[in-house]
């Protein structure tokens, strides 16, 4: 399944349905057909957010089905990423299976370093020419704007500890940094282990306070762009 084909539930589920429904137990039971019990654990995931242990994270994350196909992004999402990267190096912190980087680089042939990095990398293929890193963002192994260009898509939402990945986002780019995370409404059920939700642009650039004035945030088809030059 590609991100325009789950946009398009995605809108069904979260514009259409009624809250009330939405956190009601009969669209656990109709979505536990689909999910099993994998639908209340995600539930009882968000409750128990600040108790997590590390392990019970890794866990549920290296267990979790994945629902797209390489990457979580839209094609919409993946162009105007390869399309805004600056300078001669990138970093793709989260960057699951590698595709993203993949896309990056046939669009910017020039590149002369490209790093992906994700709390798991043994899922990631590997592509010739991408140095892959084992890290959590929160503690990212790379010097101060190491990276021209550092990119972050469909990983904030899932971090507890949001504003400190940001800032460690910020501190390793030289030039540019692009976010993606999805626009989304949070309800108790739902089929992502999401900590954070961003309704609106305007939701999601309080979480990136201060703004600086070179920056864009716009909705790509239910996800939000965000981009801010660090010069």
């Amino acid at each position: 399944m590609n991100r325009e084909t789950t946009n398009r539930i995605r809108f069904v589920l979260e514009d259409i349905l009624p809250p009330f429904l939405r956190d009601s137990r009969l669209f656990k039971g109709v979505a536990s057909l689909a999910w099993g019990e994998h639908i209340a654990h995600l539930a009882r995931f968000r409750e128990r957010a600040p108790f997590l242990t590390a392990s019970e994270y890794e866990q549920l994350y290296r267990k979790h089905p994945r629902v797209h196909k390489g990457t979580d992004n839209s094609e919409a999402c993946v162009r105007k990423i390869a399309a805004e990267v600056s300078g001669s190096s990138v970093c793709d912190v989260g960057c699951g299976t590698g595709v993203l980087l993949k896309h990056i680089r046939g669009a910017n042939p020039d590149l002369q370093r490209l790093a992906g990095v994700d709390f798991a990398i043994d899922d990631a293929a590997q592509i010739e020419g991408v140095e892959y890193v084992a890290a959590m963002i929160e503690e990212l192994p790379f010097d101060d704007g190491e990276f021209d260009t550092v990119v972050c898509t469909h990983v904030i939402e899932h971090i507890l500890d949001y504003r400190k990945a940001i800032a460690e986002l910020r501190r390793i780019t030289r030039q540019r940094l692009i976010i993606v995370v999805p626009r989304e409404r949070e309800y108790r059920y739902t089929f992502n282990p999401h900590f954070n939700f961003f309704p609106y642009t305007h939701s999601f650039l309080r979480a990136m306070h201060p703004v600086p004035a070179r920056h864009e945030c716009i909705d790509i088809g239910r996800d939000i762009f965000y981009c801010e030059d660090r010069i």
